[in-house]
């Protein structure tokens, strides 16, 4: 079952207030009616509840608290810092990306990247990616919406080391150390924080690969294969979560 977010003041004592497009979604897509659950999550706090719709008007949904939902929350927080690729595959990316778990993503601007984001764009940009996020979240029933940073370099990731358990650089001219020689380092630990840079379209720079690398990132091997930027994402959360059992 999709879940619906909501701000902590749309919530009053036992009873919740959906409002906004969500409306027109659980009215026309879903075709819920008065007496029917709904889970509605406080994107505030990240708390879950089962609902039960008591009032279905034309701008607004008004619902009681059953319960409280119990969420199983991961110890394992996994950032992608994605070199910024041309919009089609960013928005796929980020829709994959928070199917699988991800805590967030950060759109790094990279000497190779083909798409150019201008500083008046940003902004507008960042909306659109977070309404993904959020759309995303929505659907694979997560408690949180993973948050979509402003535009970072990689000067910015390299000042980084004292923040995360590993920095984890996928890089196609790396031979030898593999994810999972990475991530077997940090088995016994918990809680485990993790960023993953991710080259564009056209791949990391040498220069920048040696920056990280000498800043205390993890330069890696995804095997023998050259994946394309919007498959990389996805296939390291997925081995994220099989290693490590986000």
């Amino acid at each position: 079952m999709p879940r619906f977010f909501v701000k902590t003041e749309q919530i009053k004592e036992n009873k919740i207030q959906i409002i906004g497009t969500d409306v027109k979604h659980i009215k026309n897509v879903l075709r819920k009616q008065i007496g029917e659950n709904v889970e509605i999550c406080n994107s505030d706090n990240g708390k879950a509840y089962d609902c039960i719709i008591t009032d279905i008007e034309e701008k607004y949904i008004d619902t009681e608290i059953l319960n409280e939902l119990i969420e199983e929350k991961s110890n394992i927080l996994v950032d992608i810092y994605q070199g910024i690729p041309k919009s089609d595959k960013m928005e796929l990316i980020i829709q994959k990306s928070v199917e699988l778990g991800v805590n967030s993503i950060i759109p790094v601007a990279m000497k190779r990247c083909v798409a150019k984001i201008e500083p008046k764009d940003e902004n507008k940009k960042i909306d659109r990616w977070q309404k993904i996020a959020e759309s995303a979240a929505k659907q694979s029933g997560r408690t949180i919406i993973p948050e979509i940073r402003k535009i970072a370099t990689i000067q910015d990731i390299a000042k980084l080391s004292n923040q995360y358990d590993s920095i984890i650089v996928a890089y196609e001219n790396e031979k030898q150390n593999t994810i999972k020689n990475e991530l077997l380092k940090l088995k016994e630990k918990e809680p485990i924080k993790i960023a993953v840079v991710i080259g564009p379209e056209g791949g990391l720079e040498e220069s920048d690969v040696k920056l990280l690398k000498e800043s205390g990132a993890r330069i890696v091997t995804l095997g023998n294969r050259i994946l394309r930027t919007e498959t990389v994402a996805l296939n390291i959360l997925s081995i994220i979560m099989y290693e490590l059992e986000i």
